[in-house]
């Protein structure tokens, strides 16, 4: 049995749960079904439920408005279940922005569209020399003499899925005459455009998921700016916040866990196996009380959001923990492979997680980078959590 927090669930709860069950119970993925068609179908079928199609999404925009315990339950059956893919682009990261700081003909154009699932979004934020340092960022966005539009020229990388994106959003440099943070825009507009190149970037996996994006001359019109000129770094770190949260990946960690323990069950030592011996059983041990923690610092952050706030600096902690404990896991899991692990190429051998596992280790290198690297996390912690400032601040 997979490991979940001890809380107390009200009779209602229990309901809720019941009812969570039973439709991903009934509206799995059957074999042989066209994936597409069942995907949309699910997603209807959710927003039938009264908004389960974007659980996190606020009442007013058509959200559930769930408790903080609901979305944890949630979070749980779903991260077991054979739920469709979903892109979080749109839907868990610029939403929020748009919502908060979009104007309504923004909100009316972009929020629909985002919620049915048909046009993917991208992020346009790290530079070649701008990744960890964000606000550091040079791609210039220039307002046209009538007003009517910018014309932006610079590069993006590490640009998840931007060769299969509809539309980006964008920081762009508007003011370098004062401090860097004062002078972004945040800016939307179409990829498929004229000055728009996206180049592919293939990942130590193997995979290809990230890509370099060059801006040439590329013209967006004004009511494409989302909030005030030069006032793009307040929208971006609301932004990252929902991101970070969303990157811990707690529920998913839980499962993988519990996947990790079984394949270690099927790997024989001596008398017994792997999960028998103590150095192996120790660091599993050390997972699954560090996954503890985590869960209730998702738990506060969940209770703070539905009061109302933003995701604050424990969704730093979360993105910080969630994503080493991720890490830790693909380790285990090519631990628990052995030598077979290293023959990941075209035909597996030994174990038949073995290839899928390094493969899986490869990729996690990323996890503590992207989404603000654990050492900006770590920056955020000391000072909004410890209360340590800079020396000389």
């Amino acid at each position: 049995m997979r490991h979940i927090v001890d809380i107390d669930l009200s009779p209602e709860d229990l309901q809720f749960q019941e009812e969570v069950q039973a439709f991903l119970t009934d509206n799995a993925y059957a074999h042989g079904e066209d994936y597409n068609a069942w995907r949309m179908k699910w997603f209807k079928l959710a927003r039938e439920k009264g908004g389960w199609d974007i659980p996190k999404w606020p009442v007013e925009f058509g959200g559930p408005g769930w408790t903080p315990t609901q979305h944890y339950i949630w979070e749980k059956e779903t991260a077991a279940a054979n739920i469709p893919w979903d892109l979080p682009f749109g839907l868990s990261m610029l939403a929020p922005v748009l919502m908060n700081y979009g104007n309504k003909e923004q909100q009316d154009r972009f929020l629909p569209d985002i919620r049915d699932r048909k046009v993917n979004w991208c992020q346009g934020y790290s530079e070649p020399g701008a990744g960890s340092d964000l606000a550091n960022l040079k791609t210039k966005a220039v307002l046209a003499d009538d007003g009517t539009h910018y014309t932006v020229n610079g590069t993006k990388i590490w640009t998840t899925l931007a060769h299969i994106a509809d539309w980006i959003f964008c920081l762009t440099r508007t003011d370098d005459s004062g401090i860097k943070q004062e002078g972004i825009t945040f800016l939307l507009f179409p990829m498929k455009q004229e000055g728009v190149e996206v180049k592919p970037i293939i990942t130590l996996g193997g995979s290809h998921s990230v890509n370099m994006v060059h801006f040439t001359d590329v013209k967006v019109p004004v009511e494409n700016r989302v909030g005030e000129e030069n006032k793009g770094w307040t929208y971006a770190k609301g932004l990252l916040q929902h991101e970070r949260t969303g990157l811990a990946g707690i529920s998913k960690s839980l499962v993988a866990l519990e996947k990790l323990k079984e394949q270690a069950r099927s790997v024989k030592r001596g008398n017994g196996t792997l999960l028998d011996e103590p150095s192996f059983r120790t660091k599993v041990a050390e997972l699954e009380v560090d996954l503890l923690a985590s869960e209730f610092t998702e738990l506060r952050s969940l209770a703070s959001a539905a009061a109302g706030s933003d995701p604050g600096p424990e969704s730093s902690i979360l993105k910080l923990k969630g994503t080493e404990i991720q890490q830790r896991i693909q380790k285990l899991t090519v631990e628990a492979g052995g030598l077979f692990s290293s023959a990941w190429g075209a035909l597996p051998v030994g174990p038949g997680f073995a290839r899928a596992g390094m493969s899986g280790y490869l990729a996690s290198r990323a996890y503590t980078i992207y989404g603000g690297a654990s050492e900006v996390q770590k920056d955020v912690i000391a000072k909004n959590v410890l209360g340590i400032k800079k020396s000389g601040s």
